[in-house]
């Protein structure tokens, strides 16, 4: 299984003046849309649809995570699309929906997840261990680190999400 870490920061504005400068290179941007299959005990199950905005390109994703605060176990693996419909029909359920823009700054891949439902902005940065995560010093733009707070965790909208279904 591999380890995960990463650090999230509340991102108050996208950095529209760091990409027109050239300090923050877009690489890649996704729609991604997320549902969760089973939420338990520091454990998750989700499925994704993800499009790749400049190709086109469509994949889908199953991932089991366990584990919280900065370092998860995660196992992610492609599925096909059949599979990924059968499972969405079976589960009807309201997928979470963002764009994920992958963009370098300096030395640096930062990933700005812009979601759809709520007015959230959340960049990540992946690290290879937890001694570089606790290292690293974020700039003011970055906004607060939400690394731990579990009100912005994918899972916790997600499940916010659910509550305001149609009757």
């Amino acid at each position: 299984m591999a380890l995960e870490v990463e650090r999230k920061f509340l991102l108050p504005a996208y950095p529209e003046a760091l990409v027109q400068s050239g300090e923050l290179v877009i690489q890649s941007e996704q729609r991604i849309e997320q549902t969760y299959l089973a939420i338990a005990d520091g454990q998750e199950l989700r499925v994704r649809r993800i499009v790749d905005l400049a190709t086109e390109a469509v994949h889908f994703t199953h991932t089991f995570k366990s584990g919280g605060g900065l370092s998860r176990e995660e196992i992610e693996y492609e599925i096909a699309q059949g599979l990924y419909e059968q499972v969405m029909q079976a589960v009807q359920a309201i997928p979470l929906t963002k764009n994920r823009i992958t963009a370098r700054w300096g030395d640096t891949t930062v990933e700005i997840d812009i979601y759809d439902q709520i007015q959230l902005s959340v960049l990540e940065v992946e690290f290879e261990s937890e001694e570089e995560a606790l290292a690293f010093t974020s700039p003011e733009w970055f906004g607060p680190d939400i690394s731990t707070a579990k009100e912005y965790s994918n899972k916790k909208v997600w499940r916010d999400l659910q509550t305001r279904r149609p009757s």
